[in-house]
């Protein structure tokens, strides 16, 4: 069994899910899984918050004054706002931050800071919870996601992290209604040496059925469904996502095992909007928020964990295939603050 958490099994992430399922796994895999060199991980986390620096830095200069007022207050709840934390999370936010200021009896403005890091990693741990291969052979991943988020992209760089974990995959061209999708995916698809089915012209339900039944006869751990992007208004298209998920069942009736869809971070409340519209359609099991980076919209996050929280499997702040890291609520927080 693969579990993609950050952590060693002696340390498990806290509040984490699947606990028992990560335990039980075979010690040899969950080494390659779960132990990420520290160089490796610190090198990521100069780049998380280098893609959060925008958005942070907005939040941040709230606390270069010397008072600790209504004024801060303030301006701290604009900066978040303004961040895309959302109404919601961003009063609860706040609402917490006093509590915690007055609990800690903090004078200090450097003080308030760290306070609400904890307080935005308590918001956001609901949302961290690992990515887990094995419990089904092959595991069925449908991936979702509206054009220009990264869909595809995103596929082949969690193809990327489910190979060095020493799974098999295999995947599946079901985005026959995209230009070039198909050729896309079959670049990653040798990038990672991993086999692809595809159909040209095909129906994607059948494309997506065929995948399933050649990973059980392969003997894959896990088929990677990319589906044709497409916005929520589009409801022919949503409709064909429900027959996709339906057609799956026909080959494997417990699939899709995970069901993930993948969010532009530059989006803001637009992918909290998503999120809901997917899940409504989906049952999502997972999210991946791509390009998180140079942007001031980080605080979605927050407005997600708040009124929707899926959990956050992955999070990218970049092209390459070493960009995207499981994510993690404590170093999310820090990094926005950072």
């Amino acid at each position: 069994m693969f579990s993609f958490l950050r952590k060693k099994l002696s340390t498990p992430s806290p509040g984490s899910a699947s606990t028992t399922e990560v335990s039980a796994a075979p010690a040899a895999a969950s080494a390659a899984v779960t132990d990420v060199p520290a160089a490796a991980r610190s090198g990521w986390l100069d780049k998380l918050k280098a893609g959060l620096r925008k958005t942070g830095s907005s939040i941040a200069t709230v606390f270069t004054g010397t008072r600790i007022d209504d004024a801060l207050y303030e301006d701290l709840e604009a900066a978040l706002l303004l961040a895309d934390s959302g109404v919601q999370a961003s009063e609860f936010l706040l609402a917490d931050l006093k509590r915690r200021v007055k609990e800690h009896k903090a004078t200090e403005p450097a003080a308030v800071k760290a306070l609400l890091v904890d307080a935005i990693a308590d918001l956001l741990l609901p949302l961290q919870k690992p990515l887990v291969i094995g419990a089904h052979k092959p595991t069925v991943i449908m991936v979702a996601g509206v054009n220009g988020a990264g869909k595809t992209t995103s596929i082949g760089k969690l193809t990327r992290h489910l190979c060095d974990a020493g799974a098999s995959v295999l995947l599946a061209a079901a985005d026959t209604f995209r230009a070039a999708a198909r050729e896309q995916l079959a670049v990653w698809a040798d990038r990672n040496t991993v086999d692809i089915i595809t159909q040209s012209g095909g129906d994607p339900a059948a494309v997506s059925f065929d995948a399933v039944c050649a990973g059980r006869a392969r003997g894959r751990d896990v088929v990677l469904v990319d589906t044709a992007g497409r916005l929520p208004t589009q409801l022919h298209l949503m409709e064909e996502l429900r027959k996709i998920k339906r057609v799956l069942q026909k080959a494997d009736p417990s699939a899709p095992h995970e069901v993930l869809l993948v969010i532009d971070g530059n989006t803001g409340q637009n992918a909290l909007a998503q999120v809901k519209s997917f899940d409504e359609v989906l049952q999502l099991s997972g999210l991946i928020i791509t390009k998180l980076d140079g942007t001031a919209k980080g605080g979605v996050l927050c407005a997600i964990a708040r009124e929707k929280p899926v959990p956050v499997y992955f999070i990218g702040v970049g092209e390459k295939l070493q960009d995207l890291e499981t994510f993690d609520a404590r170093e999310f927080a820090q990094a926005l603050l950072a």
